[in-house]
C-alpha cells in the first residue's frame, strides 16, 4: 500500500472515531424534538383511539429518552428518541389508514 493511502486511512478512521465522539457528547435535542413533534402529528391524526398500541410504545421510548438524558446517557437517549418517532410514524400511519376504511 502506497503512504499516501496508508495516511489517507489513517486520517479517515481518526475523523470518523472523532465524529463518532462528538455524537456521542452532544444531547439529542433535535431528536427529542422531532420525535415530540412526531408524537403530536400521530394524536392529531386519531392514533390515540385508533393505533393506541404504537402510541404508547413512542410515548414510553419518549420518557425513557428523556430519563437517560437527564442521567448524561446521550447515546442511549439518541437511540430511544429516533425509535419513539419511528412508532409515532407508525402510529399515524396506521391511523390515518383506518381512518381511510371507515
Amino acid at each position: 500500500m502506497s503512504r499516501f493511502l496508508r495516511k489517507f486511512y489513517i486520517a479517515m478512521s481518526v475523523s470518523v472515531l472523532l465524529l463518532t465522539a462528538a455524537c456521542a457528547v452532544t444531547p439529542p435535542v433535535q431528536e427529542m424534538s422531532n420525535a415530540r413533534q412526531s408524537i403530536q402529528a400521530a394524536i392529531d391524526a386519531g392514533a390515540e383511539t385508533l393505533a393506541s398500541n404504537e402510541l404508547a410504545e413512542a410515548r414510553s421510548l419518549l420518557k425513557d429518552a428523556s430519563t437517560e438524558l437527564e442521567s448524561g446517557d446521550y447515546l442511549q437517549a439518541r437511540d430511544n428518541a429516533l425509535q419513539a418517532k419511528e412508532y409515532a410514524i407508525k402510529a399515524r400511519q396506521t391511523a390515518l389508514m383506518k381512518q381511510k376504511k371507515q
